[in-house]
C-alpha cells in the first residue's frame, strides 16, 4: 500500500479514509464543497488534520490527535507534488528552468536538472519551447509544462486538482492523452467533474459527498452501476434507491421500479435501479401496459444534447428529439409522465 489516508477536520465536516496502491490512480468525484480539495490539501501538507494519520510508503507524513499534531513532515519534504487548476509557472524562469526547478530544489546539479527537464519536455512534446518564457505559452501548453515540472521532481504521490478545469474545450483532449500516458506507472489522486477524466485516467473512483466517501470501486464498475446520486449524474444515468418489494424497488416517495438482473434477496433489502435517459419516454398523461415503469414529474429544464434534448424533471431525466419536445410543448413547470421498459432498468443491491 503506497498511501494510507485517514483524516478528519470537524470544522469542515470532513472525515475520510482512502488508500491508493503503488502505480494506481484514484479519481475523487463529488459536487463542489464535498471535500475533494480538502483531501488533496491534507495529503500535500497545506492543511493539518484535527485527527488522523497519513502514511506514504511507510513514512508517516502527519499524525494528529484531538487537534494536536504528533508527527509532521513539511510539504517540501513529503515527495508529494500538487498540480492545481492553474499552471502557476514561474514567470521569471524559462520553460526549461521551470521544469528543472523540482530537481534543483532537491539538490541536483544544474546540468543534470536541465537534462532531466529536456527529457520531460520531450515526453510532453514541448522540447522546442524550452527557452520560451511562460507568458508566450497557450493555456494547454502551460498546463502540460506544469505536469512535466511536477513529475520532474519524481514525487512518490502526484495530486491533480481538476487539471483540465481552466482549459478551453479544444485543448483538453491533448492534455488528457498526455496525462493518460504519464500516469501509467505513477501513484496519483485526481479530482474531477468530468466522466472522461475518470474513465481514461483513473483505475478506481471514490465518490465524496458531505465530507464522506459514499462510494468506492473500479472506475468502470462505479460508472456503470453507481450507488450514489452524484456518480449516477456524472455517468449520465437515472438512479432510484429504495427497498426491495419482491418484484421491484420501492422509493421513499412510493414509486416502484421494475427491472432485470434482480439478485436473490429478501424483501426490504436496500436496492438501486439505474437506467439511461435515452430509454425514457415522455408523455403528458399516464401510460399503462407491461412491461413499463411510469413516474410522475415536473420539467425543471431543457438542455440541448447534440441532436437530442435532455428533459430534466425534479428527479429523473429523459432524452427526446427536438420535434417531440416541441409537439409536447415542454417547458419548465410542465407536469409529465416518464415511462421506461423494465428491460432497460438494471436493478442491484445498494
Amino acid at each position: 500500500m503506497t498511501l494510507a489516508f485517514s483524516a478528519a477536520l470537524p470544522a469542515r465536516g470532513f472525515d475520510v479514509e482512502l488508500d491508493v496502491a503503488e502505480g494506481r490512480t484514484l479519481a475523487l468525484l463529488g459536487p463542489n464543497g464535498a471535500g475533494k480539495s480538502t483531501a488533496l490539501g491534507l495529503a500535500a501538507g497545506t492543511l493539518r488534520p484535527h485527527d488522523g494519520e497519513i502514511v506514504l510508503d511507510g513514512r508517516t507524513l502527519v499524525r494528529a490527535e484531538a487537534g494536536r499534531t504528533r508527527a509532521w513532515v513539511p510539504p517540501h519534504a513529503r515527495q508529494v507534488a500538487l498540480l492545481a487548476q492553474e499552471a502557476l509557472l514561474f514567470p521569471h524562469l524559462s520553460v526549461r528552468q521551470n521544469v528543472a526547478f523540482g530537481p534543483r530544489s532537491q539538490g541536483v546539479r544544474r546540468r543534470d536538472a536541465d537534462e532531466a527537464a529536456v527529457r520531460w519536455l520531450e515526453q510532453i512534446g514541448l522540447a522546442h519551447l524550452a527557452d520560451r518564457p511562460p507568458s508566450t505559452l497557450s493555456g494547454g501548453q502551460a498546463q502540460r509544462v506544469a505536469v512535466a515540472r511536477a513529475l520532474a521532481a519524481e514525487p512518490r504521490l502526484l495530486l491533480l486538482d481538476e487539471p483540465m478545469a481552466a482549459l478551453d474545450v479544444d485543448v483538453t483532449p491533448a492534455l488528457r492523452q498526455t496525462l493518460r500516458r504519464l500516469l501509467a506507472d505513477q501513484t496519483a489522486i485526481i479530482t474531477t467533474h468530468d466522466v472522461l477524466d475518470a474513465l481514461l485516467l483513473a483505475d478506481e473512483v471514490a465518490v465524496v459527498e458531505g465530507g464522506r466517501v459514499v462510494e468506492r470501486g473500479p472506475t468502470a464498475q462505479v460508472l456503470a452501476r453507481p450507488r450514489s446520486a452524484f456518480a449516477a449524474r456524472i455517468a449520465g444515468l437515472n438512479l432510484l434507491t429504495g427497498s426491495w418489494t419482491g418484484d421491484g424497488v420501492r422509493t421513499p416517495a412510493g414509486e416502484v421500479a421494475h427491472g432485470h438482473g434482480v439478485p436473490d434477496v429478501a424483501a426490504g433489502a436496500p436496492m438501486t435501479a439505474v437506467f439511461r435517459p435515452a430509454a425514457v419516454s415522455v408523455y403528458l398523461d399516464e401510460r399503462h401496459g407491461s412491461p413499463r415503469n411510469t413516474f410522475r414529474g415536473t420539467v425543471t429544464s431543457l438542455e440541448p444534447r447534440g441532436d437530442l434534448v435532455r428533459v430534466r424533471t425534479d428527479h429523473l431525466a429523459a432524452d427526446v428529439t427536438p420535434q417531440a419536445a416541441a409537439e409536447l410543448a415542454l417547458a419548465p413547470g410542465t407536469p409529465v409522465w416518464l415511462s421506461v421498459k423494465a428491460a432497460e432498468v438494471d436493478v442491484y443491491l445498494a
